[in-house]
């Protein structure tokens, strides 16, 4: 046996544990990672107002609590109106519920001629096995509710701390980070920072444009309908559709569709038309525009990271996509050498002029000589009349 034999054995067993437990570390800390992404993020986000505030000579760290502060009071007043707004729509519901059903009985019994009561539907529903069924799981499934919320609740204050200290102490972490790099990348890393904060910036303000012009679109429809609480459900379709990613658009219009129920039937159609359209708009006329302007991403880059993103890191991927994207390409952009475009018709989809007429002259000649020529087209074509010309000349 060859003495490096056993040393090379080892050496691969070695190598295969420590990807192993690399491996498993890595699924292990998988939370942990994503929280940190999305903390990095939010500093991101807040960073051009808290260096705001320390340019007029206010500390960082009490900068970053003072936004973290107006942050909290906002969601804490908005999700207060909207639980508020919740129970009495419920109240109102369940009350009102009896008279609902009796009316979609007796249109049921005018439409198809039957004899149904509600009596005989509420009997058959109590003495259902389905129902005892889904009591039981309901009942066994409360645990498993109570545990995600606390899981929830956790996960919200690591993010929140994190994003804390990113925020508060983003000059020390910057000088730590460049600290064990040439003076050449250090540059390099600082101009990286920068373009991801502005791009950031932008990408959280043309969400804010458009939730606001959604919020506004929607007060209209909500309050020309009569529907209580329109304020409120506006502000709601605005934030929840613009910033829950993939299935936003239907919390957003699922919530003011069952209030304007309660009010009337056919308002929750109405309703669900709007949104349907107001979607529309959004997602091909509204949204590619304000997207390209404040982040500087085609449209269609713009849906391709998004659903890359999704693909990679589900919803957390799909919100952090674009202002990555739009980083990476704004830091490549300043690298990558670009000449001048030629002034060639072909650039813009034009055709030189003649080029049929010489195409044609020059298959004449080849059916003249009793040769086949080869059928071209495209550039092909485009070089064959070019030849052609600079053989007449």
């Amino acid at each position: 046996m060859p003495r490096w034999l056993p040393r090379a054995m080892l050496l691969a067993l070695a190598l295969i544990a420590c990807f192993q437990l690399g491996s498993w570390a890595f699924h292990q800390l998988t939370g942990l990672l994503i929280n940190i992404l999305i903390a990095f993020f939010l500093a991101l986000a807040i960073e051009p107002a808290v260096s705001w505030m320390a340019g007029y000579g206010i500390r960082r760290g009490l900068a970053t609590a003072l936004v973290f502060f107006a942050v909290m009071i906002a969601s804490a007043g908005f999700v207060t109106l909207l639980g508020s707004m919740l129970a009495g729509q419920i109240i109102d519901i369940v009350e009102d519920f009896p008279k609902y059903v009796d009316s979609v009985i007796s249109w049921i019994n005018t439409t198809f001629h039957t004899e149904l009561s509600r009596v005989d539907i509420q009997d058959s529903l109590l003495r259902s096995d389905w129902l005892r069924r889904y009591v039981q799981n309901s009942a066994g499934g409360v645990l498993d509710v109570s545990a995600q919320v606390v899981g929830g609740l956790f996960q919200l204050l690591t993010i929140t701390l994190f994003s804390f200290y990113f925020a508060a102490d983003g000059p020390r972490l910057r000088r730590a980070l460049c600290s064990v790099l040439p003076p050449a990348r250090q540059a390099e890393v600082l101009r990286a920072w920068e373009i991801a904060v502005n791009k950031t910036g932008g990408y959280i303000y043309s969400r804010g444009l458009m939730a606001l012009i959604s919020c506004i679109a929607h007060y209209i429809l909500l309050e020309s309908l009569g529907v209580d609480y329109a304020p409120v459900l506006a502000v709601w379709v605005g934030l929840v559709s613009q910033f829950i990613p993939t299935i936003g658009t239907y919390l957003a219009g699922a919530l003011p569709m069952l209030i304007a129920f309660t009010v009337n039937p056919w308002y929750a159609l109405w309703v669900m038309v709007f949104v349907v359209i107001y979607q529309q708009f959004e997602n091909y006329v509204l949204q590619p525009k304000l997207t390209a302007r404040t982040v500087d991403v085609h449209p269609a880059v713009a849906f391709g990271s998004v659903i890359a993103g999704t693909a990679l890191l589900g919803a957390v991927g799909a919100l952090v996509a674009i202002p990555a994207v739009a980083t990476l390409q704004a830091f490549l952009g300043a690298y990558v050498r670009r000449y001048d475009v030629t002034d060639d018709p072909r650039v813009h989809g034009h055709r030189r002029r003649g080029s049929g007429a010489l195409l044609a002259r020059i298959r004449g000649l080849g059916r003249g000589s009793g040769r086949t020529q080869p059928v071209v087209d495209g550039e092909a074509e485009e070089e064959a009349a070019g030849r052609a010309v600079r053989d007449s000349s």
